[in-house]
């Protein structure tokens, strides 16, 4: 089975989580991105997401929240993706980056707008009582 090896920044705030919807995409990802050769989780985790958000994750404050897999969203049946999430505190202010179109702060009642392991990842978040 292949298997796509992902990171993702879960940002919270006021009960809703962070979101992003790419160019010419109709669906919504949590923030985040694969690793480059010889990156560790943080390094990729921070180059993601200044590639997205035009902001800086501060290093020392990057934590583990856990790891989610599922089907990978438009790839053949199989091919699963492992999403490794982590919370992280920034500096700067969140914008679109080169490749996203939308940020946007969604809740569970808009996770079937997101891919399929956004979607376990979204009823984990609201069955911690970190989201609505």
């Amino acid at each position: 089975m292949k298997e796509i090896d992902k990171l993702a920044w879960i940002y919270i705030k006021d009960k809703q989580f962070l979101s992003t919807r790419s160019k010419g995409k109709d669906t919504y990802y949590i923030p985040g991105g694969k690793r480059e050769v010889g990156e560790s989780d943080e390094q990729a985790l921070t180059r993601e997401i200044k590639e997205e958000l035009t902001i800086d994750l501060t290093p020392e404050s990057i934590t583990y929240l856990g790891t989610f897999r599922d089907q990978a969203h438009g790839m053949p049946e199989g091919v699963q993706v492992k999403m490794t999430c982590y919370e992280a505190e920034f500096t700067g202010e969140i914008q679109a980056g080169s490749e996203i179109e939308e940020v946007v702060w969604l809740n569970h009642k808009d996770k079937e707008k997101s891919s399929p392991v956004d979607q376990i990842i979204i009823d984990w978040l609201k069955a911690e009582g970190r989201i609505e």
